[in-house]
Formats: structure tokens, sequence, C-alpha cells
């Protein structure tokens, strides 16, 4: 075939695959709305694999560990792999017992008096507040109103939607069955994923092999994923067990001051504690409200207990747990929490340190590999006060210009001499001319 006839076939080609991906992209955006609906069955049916290799990532360090102690033991390998999955299996689901027992019930006690009592103890609450601003001058018939049209609502609610309550709470059974099946096969896929985790590994390390033409990435790619890896594990497991920490301290704390709806409040402190930095308050706010309305003292007691409780978490239980697992500054974890629950939610919230976290990690090997190459430091400080490059391509620093500063009263210099001499000047020379000025004003003819 002639170079023009190649020529020719080729472009003809490029024509028509261009108008083929023309014709993929318009079709697709006019099936987005099917495309979404799609893509939300299909994330819907993976929904419990997704949840079971969720579970063997928490647990695989429970897993590794059993495993290692097996073999230590001169166990066979299968053997202590089928053994230590059983074991986290079990730990799994004793915890999930656990949690029922002590959990479940208590929020079957409290939650139904708490929703008989609210009503009263809204008015009584507001009672006191309106006896407080009437004995101190000031109005309370606004607060009186709103207080009886909130405990009306609440009433008529209670009495007249019955139906609806039934039928809302029809729905969340119904959701509940589905999210319980859900866990059932996590939990199954996890099971598996533990059981042969070796072989998943292998395979995507395999792909990766085939795929890849240059050794070197693939060296970089596995080294930054291990330390993705190190950051998610360390700080979810160290979140967790910092959590449940928290719980147990503020159970223990509660029931020794006799606070009421000890096992609740623990419940919220503790959950609310795995998210950094807001976590606290979301989980103190609604706490000392419900205290606040059955008794306003052990509310002011409880907010105390809470401040002191998350000073010690934040400055001894979670940097002993958690250490320097993202390598973020405050500012920056603050920065992520903000823009990943912007998002993401309240997922956004739990995970977006350790995603943030890893961004960092990736930005910050790239911007260093690449400064090596130039033969230039990778010390942030050295740049502090750098101005630019020299002509052998080394950075050049510019000291800071200080600011001077002169004594208050001791000294010629001081401020205080200063501003006694401006003083003494403007006393001598009220209307703002010096000696020499006057000479000028003499006329001419005069010597």
């Amino acid at each position: 075939m002639k170079p023009q006839a190649k020529k020719i076939f080729f472009i003809f080609g490029i024509a028509l695959l261009g108008l083929v991906v023309v014709f993929l992209v318009v079709r697709i955006m006019l099936n987005l709305d099917s495309i979404a609906t799609t893509l939300a069955a299909v994330l819907g049916a993976l929904r419990p694999i997704l949840l079971g290799c969720i579970l063997a990532y928490l647990l695989y360090p429970l897993a590794r560990f059993s495993e290692q102690f097996l073999l230590y033991h001169k166990v066979r390998q299968k053997t202590a792999r089928s053994l230590s999955t059983m074991f986290t299996t079990l730990v799994l689901l004793l915890f999930i017992v656990l949690l029922i027992y002590f959990i479940i019930p208590q929020l079957f006690i409290n939650l139904p008096d708490l929703v008989q009592r609210l009503p009263s103890m809204i008015q009584s609450s507001s009672q006191q507040l309106s006896d407080w601003l009437t004995a101190h001058g000031q109005q309370a018939d606004i607060i009186q109103k709103a207080t009886d049209t909130i405990t009306k609502k609440f009433t008529e609610w209670l009495s007249t939607g019955s139906l609806s309550t039934l039928l809302d709470l029809a729905g969340r059974v119904a959701q509940a069955a589905v999210s319980v099946f859900h866990f059932l096969i996590g939990i199954i896929v996890m099971v598996y994923v533990l059981m042969s985790r070796d072989q998943f590994v292998g395979q995507a390390k395999k792909l990766l092999f085939a795929l890849s033409r240059n050794r070197s990435f693939c060296d970089r790619l596995l080294h930054h994923l291990r330390v993705i890896n190190r950051i998610f594990s360390n700080f979810v497991s160290g979140k967790l067990l910092d959590s449940l920490i928290i719980g147990l301290i503020c159970a223990v704390c509660l029931s020794i001051m006799q606070m009421p709806y000890t096992a609740l409040i623990s419940i919220i402190v503790g959950i609310t504690n795995i998210i950094p930095v807001f976590g606290p308050f979301i989980g103190a706010i609604p706490s000392i409200f419900l205290l606040l309305l059955t008794d306003p003292y052990k509310a002011l007691i409880f907010a105390v207990f809470v401040f002191i409780l998350q000073q010690v978490d934040g400055n001894i239980i979670g940097p002993k747990i958690l250490g320097n697992s993202t390598g973020l500054s405050a500012f920056w974890v603050l920065f992520s929490l903000l823009l990943f629950n912007y998002f993401m939610g309240f997922w956004g919230m739990l995970l977006g340190v350790p995603l943030f976290a890893s961004f960092y990690y990736l930005a910050r090997e790239f911007i260093n590999s690449r400064l090596r190459r130039k033969s230039l430091p990778i010390n942030t400080l050295e740049y502090v006060n750098a101005a630019g490059f020299d002509d052998k391509g080394a950075l050049t620093h510019v000291e800071p210009k200080g600011i001077e500063f002169n004594p208050l009263f001791r000294g010629e210099n001081s401020l205080f001499n200063q501003l006694r001499r401006m003083l003494k000047e403007k006393a001598t020379h009220p209307h703002g001319k010096g000696k020499a000025d006057l000479s000028d004003d003499k006329p001419d003819d005069q010597p």
C-alpha cells in the first residue's frame, strides 16, 4: 500500500474513532439519570462486600497477631490461618453481643422515660427561667408562650400522630432488617477476605507488575501504599481505642457523681469522640441540654467534667495512643475536617483526617523528589527567609529587617527623653519655627 493511502486510512480511522467517542459522550449526557440510578443500584448491591472488606481491614491486626502466635507454637500454616480467622470472628460477635446487652437495654429504659418527661421538664425549666427574669425586672411572657406552644405541639404529636409514627416505625424496622442482613453477609465476606488475604494481595501485585513497564514505579507505588495503609490503620484503630477508653471513663465518673442518664450520656460521649476536634463538642452539647432540663446544677458539673476529660484526652491519652500517626499540624487537621465534611458529610468528619494526611504525604513526597533533583534542601525552615537563587542554582537568603526598640526611661534615646525634648521644643517655639527660621523674617535692609 502506498504511503499516501496509509495516511488517508489513518486519518479516516482517527475521524471514525472521534465520532464514536462523541456519540458515546452524547449518549451518556442524555442518560445521566439512568446511569446514576444504575450506579446507585450496583453500589447498593455491593454494599455487603464493601462492609466485609472494611471489617477485614479493621480486624486484620488481631487476625495477624493470633496467626503469628499460633505459628510460633508450631501450628501448621493452614490450621493457624483458619483458627485465627475463627478467633477474630468470635471476638467481633462477642463485641456485638456485649454492645447489645449493655447499650440497647439502657436505651429502651431511658428513652421512653425521657420522651414522657420531656414536656414537664421543658415546662419546669421555662418556669424557673421566667421566675428569674421576673425577679430581675424583665418581661418573661414570651418565654411562657413559647413553652406552652412547644408543649402543646409535642403532646398533640404523641396523641394524634400514632398512625404516622407506626408507619414510620415499620419503615425503620424494615430498614434495620435489611441492614442486619447486609451486616451478616459482610461478616461472611470478612471471613473469606481474611482467609484468602495473601491471594488477594498477590493478585493485585501481579496485575500491577504485568501492566507497569517501569520497575522503579512499582517500588515507589508499593512504598506509598504501605505508608498510606499505616496512616489509616494507626489513626482508625487508635481513635477507636481512645473513644472506648473515654466512654468507659465517662461512665465510671458519672456513676460516681450519680448523674441521671449515665449510660446514654456515656454512649454519646464515647461515639462522638471518634470525630477529631469537633467530636467532644458534638457529644457534650446535647448531653448538657439533657441535664439542664433535669438539674441545672448537675449540667454545670457535667460541663466542667467534660472539659477536664477532653483536656486529659487531648494531652495525655490521645497522644499516647495515636502519637503523630497522621503527621498533620492542628491547622491542617481543622482544614481537613471542614473540607471533607462539606463533600462527604458525617463520613468526611470520620475519615477526613487520614484521607487528607494521605494526600499531604503524597504531595510532600512529590515536592521533595523535585527538590532533590535540583539539589535543593528539603527542610522547610530553610525556605522561610529564601530570596531566590544565585548563579550556581543555590538558595540565597535575606535576613528579615528587625524592629528597633528604644528603652522607656533610661538612656539619651529613651522614649521618655525623646518626648521631653519634643515638648520642650514645642514650648520654646509655639509657632513651630526654630531659630534658623527667625533669621529669615528680618527686613532685607537690616544687616
